[in-house]
C-alpha cells in the first residue's frame, strides 16, 4: 500500500477516534494526587495573601510533598495508558508553575507589603519557572536522572527553611534577604547547569521534612492564638 494512502488512513482513523472527557482524567489516581498540590499551593498563595505566612508554609511543603508523590504513584501503576502518561505530565507540569512559580512570587510579593520594587523579582520568579518547564518539556532530562538547570521544587524547599528565620530577623532586613534569595534561585532554574533527579530514599527524607515544618510552623500559629 502506498505509504502516502496510509498515512492519509492513519489519520482518518485517529479523527474518528473520540477522545476522552477531560474530568475522566481525575480519576487517575497520579493526577488526583497532583491535584491535592494543587489545591495545597492555592491555599498557601491566600495565606500568603493575608500575611499568615507560618500557614503559607504548611500549604506549601505539602505542595512538594504532593509534586514528589504524583510521579512514585505512576511509576507504580502498571495499567496506565500512554494518553494517561502524557496527560498526566501536562498536568503536572501546569501546576509545577503555580506551585513553585506563581506562589512563591506571591509570598515575595506579600512580604514586601506589595511595594512596586518587588514586581520585577515576582516577575523573575515566574518567567524563570516557565522558561525551565517550557526546556524541560521538549528536551527532557540531561542525563538518565540529571535535570538542566536546578528543579523548580527545590525553590520551595529552600523557601520554606528560610521563614524559618524569619521571627529573628528585622522584618526589613528579611523582606531584602527574600528576595535576593529567590532570585538567585531563579538564576539557578535557568542556568546551564547540572542537577541531579532526586528520588528514592529522598522520598522519605521530604516526608520528614514536611512533618517537622509542619510541626514547627504549626507551634507558631498556635502561639499566635494563644
Amino acid at each position: 500500500m502506498n505509504e502516502k494512502f496510509m498515512s492519509s488512513a492513519e489519520n482518518k482513523n485517529n479523527s474518528l477516534i473520540t477522545p476522552p472527557t477531560i474530568l475522566s482524567f481525575v480519576k487517575d489516581l497520579p493526577n488526583l494526587c497532583s491535584l491535592a498540590g494543587l489545591c495545597l499551593a492555592v491555599l498557601a498563595i491566600y495565606f500568603a495573601s493575608v500575611g499568615a505566612f507560618p500557614a503559607a508554609m504548611i500549604g506549601l511543603i505539602w505542595a512538594v510533598f504532593f509534586d514528589w508523590s504524583d510521579g512514585i504513584i505512576a511509576r507504580h501503576m502498571k495499567n496506565r495508558t500512554k494518553m494517561q502518561q502524557k496527560f498526566g505530565g501536562q498536568l503536572d507540569s501546569l501546576i509545577d508553575i503555580i506551585s513553585f512559580g506563581v506562589c512563591p512570587a506571591i509570598i515575595l510579593l506579600s512580604y514586601g507589603e506589595y511595594s512596586p520594587w518587588f514586581v520585577p523579582g515576582a516577575f523573575l520568579i515566574m518567567a524563570a519557572g516557565v522558561l525551565r518547564l517550557s526546556y524541560f518539556n521538549v528536551f527532557g532530562l540531561v542525563e538518565e536522572s540529571t535535570y538542566q538547570g536546578l528543579a523548580l521544587d527545590n525553590n520551595s524547599l529552600v523557601l520554606v527553611s528560610l521563614f524559618v528565620f524569619e521571627g529573628f530577623i528585622n522584618p526589613s532586613i528579611f523582606a531584602s534577604l527574600l528576595y535576593i534569595i529567590l532570585l538567585v534561585l531563579a538564576i539557578l532554574n535557568v542556568a546551564p547547569i547540572k542537577t541531579p533527579k532526586l528520588g528514592g530514599v529522598w522520598y522519605y527524607g521530604i516526608t520528614a521534612y514536611a512533618l517537622i515544618l509542619t510541626l514547627f510552623y504549626g507551634w507558631q500559629l498556635l502561639s499566635a492564638d494563644g
